[in-house]
């Protein structure tokens, strides 16, 4: 007669199993949580620093450029004074290369301006899809900078020729 008798957990046993079951649950999604949460913060400290250097690197772009538009005006004023300043189609091709490269310092600053607000929603929002965005918007602004570099120093080779 024993074979035949089940123990029958009481109600009480049942619900506090279905508790540790759900708790166990829940403690696994918590690890999950703070885990993501880690790679976020990672993620964001990576695009800050990011944001830094691609600031620091605009303002050096801003000096090489002021430093550029100095030199060209006292290459100017050289170029009135021994008397070479009558050969204006050089001096509009210099003026539009001039203005391509000022549009270019407002494409980056542009550029600069959509990261910072990209990685302000990315803080409100806590996604990871969008940091994949910004890295990529990062890797074009890095493009653009570096574009822009060569671009100075083409004219700075220019002037030298001059």
């Amino acid at each position: 007669m024993k074979e035949h008798l089940r123990v029958i957990p009481s109600e009480l046993e049942i619900i506090k199993q279905d508790f540790e079951r759900r708790n166990a649950e829940l403690e696994k999604k918590m690890e999950q949580m703070e885990e993501e949460k880690m790679n976020l913060r990672l993620d964001e400290d990576v695009q800050k620093l990011e944001a830094e250097r691609l600031k620091k690197g605009k303002t050096n772009v801003e000096e090489d450029l002021d430093s550029l538009k100095t030199d060209y005006k006292k290459l100017r004023l050289s170029m009135r004074t021994v008397g070479l300043g009558k050969i204006s189609e050089q001096w509009r091709k210099k003026i539009r290369e001039e203005k391509k490269n000022q549009k270019e310092k407002d494409e980056l600053e542009n550029r600069v301006t959509e990261l910072e607000g990209s990685l302000h929603r990315h803080r409100n929002q806590n996604s990871v899809m969008e940091l994949k965005a910004s890295l990529s918007k990062i890797e074009e602004l890095k493009e653009m900078i570096e574009e822009l570099e060569m671009a100075l120093q083409n004219f700075e080779i220019r002037i030298e020729y001059l």
